[in-house]
């Protein structure tokens, strides 16, 4: 677990020192394609679902939580959010999950959860940290295209 929380660590400061704001983040490369402002915001709504899911692994035993990645983005108008504000959250809830992964239980890290949306998809709290470093990774990428 050290290394992933290491390497999420280093991603959040390395993408906070990049030159954000001169990225053009509003432009839609289609009307059905996300924003790379959209981006950082489904990036927001991924760090809330996991947070709640490495604390709920804590203690709940193969729960289930999804969320609809599409809906979340639209709910929010991170379209029309400030930059600062959406990159402030970004970062405080990243610096969460980095709190509670330093802390996690040594004993549930091999615990399950449900993230699957049709069909029972069980994955240990450790497998959900490094696929969640590399989603985090792979989207940070689409915005410094």
């Amino acid at each position: 677990m050290r290394e992933t929380i290491l390497q999420l660590s280093q991603t959040i400061d390395s993408f906070l020192k990049t030159d954000i704001p001169s990225i053009n983040l509003d432009q839609k490369p289609a009307p059905d394609k996300w924003s790379k402002k959209e981006i950082i915001g489904h990036l927001i709504d991924s760090a809330q679902i996991n947070l709640q899911r490495f604390i709920r692994c804590t203690y709940e035993k193969n729960f289930k939580l999804i969320y609809e990645q599409v809906e979340w983005v639209e709910v929010n108008h991170y379209q029309d959010a400030e930059l600062t504000d959406l990159l402030s959250l970004w970062e405080l809830l990243n610096r969460q999950i980095i709190r509670v992964l330093e802390n996690y239980p040594e004993g549930r890290l091999n615990a399950k959860c449900d993230s699957s949306k049709l069909t029972v998809g069980l994955h240990t709290v450790k497998w959900l940290a490094q696929d969640y470093v590399v989603h985090l990774k792979h989207h940070l990428g689409q915005i410094y295209q």
